[in-house]
């Protein structure tokens, strides 16, 4: 009797068992899970990068601004029209000018197409913005009015409830046309520009980015950071502002302000009549990057020292801030 020998050719390929497939399939979850934080570090290290680029665009802006009129511009006109608006062909968007009128409130009628217009330099990539209105252009780039907590200038009238209150002190506030010579800190250690993330623009809902209202009346900035650290922001009667970031033609503190008054990524608050305390804030894992009078940008931590970091926003104290970036 003959035998039938099999051709190694004819044998049937060996296939992967299921547990094999299970294991391969643990080992590749693996992986995607060690490769994922990297990815997400490398892509958030680009967009800080970008957003670092912006910075630094805004603060070779101001120069050249001040070379042209010499004088950085206001914090805001009387119309509540922003820093940025005055800054916009000096980062080669006077076409957008056109469309403003200084003389106007910065809500007139004749804003609507510029209030929606975008405008790259004004916007990191970190920042989803996902709640902006389309009618509003939005903003992640703030500038510094001090590190007091009084909005507006100092009133005369012993009646006005914020009489006494010490105005700001910083570079950028109503009507401000701040001179080199006035910053006797240096430009080198006074900041001009930092960030604040886009709000939710929903007063029913408590984001990070919310300005809230603790309802009392601090004297000064230490009784206006420990009054509203005392809140319990998910109680919806300490909402007060949430349309946040948004136009960067309206002059605001919660669209193109900031305070020193508090450290970066701290929580912002406002006291009517007229005391507020926003603080600079970012998506940036750790802290916020910020453009000095002299264009020169850093990356201040969260943990700066509170006395460095107020120091930082006033021009002429006389604070030691050095050693406060990474």
């Amino acid at each position: 009797m003959s035998h039938h020998l099999l051709s190694p050719s004819s044998r049937h390929p060996r296939g992967f068992t299921l547990v094999e497939l299970l294991v391969v399939i643990a080992i590749i979850g693996t992986l995607v899970g060690l490769l994922l934080p990297a990815v997400q570090a490398a892509r958030e290290a680009a967009r800080r990068s970008q957003c670092g680029n912006n910075v630094k665009q805004l603060g070779t802006a101001l120069q050249n601004y001040y070379s042209a009129k010499s004088s950085f511009p206001t914090g805001r006109n009387a119309m509540s029209i922003s820093t940025q608006t005055f800054l916009l062909p000096y980062i080669e968007q006077t076409t957008i000018l056109q469309l403003v009128d200084p003389t106007k409130a910065w809500n007139d009628p004749f804003h609507t197409t510029a209030a929606a217009t975008k405008v790259p330099t004004f916007i990191c990539a970190s920042d989803p913005a996902a709640y902006l209105p389309a009618t509003y252009a939005g903003n992640n780039y703030r500038f510094n009015q001090g590190s007091g907590i009084l909005w507006g200038n100092p009133p005369t009238a012993s009646s006005d409830p914020n009489f006494g209150i010490p105005g700001p002190d910083g570079v950028f506030f109503l009507d401000s046309r701040v001179r080199i010579q006035d910053i006797t800190d240096g430009t080198t250690q006074t900041a001009a520009i930092s960030e604040h993330g886009v709000g939710d623009f929903n007063n029913g809902l408590s984001s990070r980015t919310d300005t809230f209202w603790p309802q009392t009346t601090p004297a000064n900035a230490n009784e206006a950071v420990q009054q509203c650290q005392a809140i319990d922001t998910k109680n919806l009667s300490f909402q007060r502002f949430s349309n946040i970031g948004g136009p960067w033609l309206y002059g605001y503190h919660s669209t193109t302000i900031y305070f020193h008054s508090n450290v970066p990524n701290a929580r912002s608050c406002m006291f009517p009549p007229g005391r507020i305390m926003t603080t600079a804030q970012s998506s940036h894992p750790g802290g916020v990057m910020m453009g000095m009078c002299d264009a020169s940008v850093r990356f201040v931590s969260d943990d700066v020292d509170q006395t460095v970091w107020r120091g930082l926003g006033t021009k002429s104290g006389g604070e030691i801030v050095a050693g406060f970036a990474q």
